[in-house]
């Protein structure tokens, strides 16, 4: 994992969710709105933002502004991640294997639209405990975070990086 600078890069950007937050004062409440957002290039980078405001549109920008912010790359392998990882967050956890070419993303709500941007086409994931999409997405963002390069694995047990792969 490393960090990118968004400069030069095409992003795309995935709406996670927008809820109705309030804060209660004297007078009664005050409502906000706070969205989560994914960016990515599609190519193996990905950030993810949150935003609050009173509006919806300005909410949605902050959460752009800190997802580019918050941009780092992983490694994969094709259209998929190196090796099977678990992701925690809270009390999230997000599963996440390796697939064959052809199987599609397997993933719900904000572990999907991570996957899209991110560049994943073949992954099977499976979330746990929480359904909170702050600590889903950030236990999906913790697993991308902590994947390895078979090549540096490899470099650091001495071997050769073919070894690592099933021959078929």
């Amino acid at each position: 994992m490393q960090k990118v600078k968004p400069e030069g890069l095409e992003l795309q950007e995935r709406l996670i969710s927008v809820s109705r937050v309030s804060k209660v004062v004297k007078g009664g409440k005050r409502f906000g709105f706070r969205a989560i957002v994914a960016v990515g290039n599609g190519d193996g980078v990905v950030g993810l933002g949150i935003g609050k405001a009173k509006e919806v549109p300005d909410a949605v920008r902050k959460a752009v502004e800190r997802a580019k912010k918050s941009l780092f790359s992983f490694p994969r392998r094709k259209s998929t991640i190196t090796h099977e990882v678990l992701g925690k967050y809270g009390a999230g956890s997000v599963v996440m294997k390796p697939a064959s070419p052809g199987t599609g993303v397997i993933a719900g709500g904000p572990v999907r639209a991570i996957m899209e941007v991110a560049g994943i086409r073949d992954i099977l994931t499976k979330s746990l405990g929480t359904n909170n999409p702050v600590n889903v997405a950030n236990a999906t963002l913790q697993g991308l975070m902590s994947l390895k390069d078979p090549r540096e694995i490899a470099h650091l047990r001495e071997k050769n990086s073919q070894d690592f792969f099933e021959r078929v």
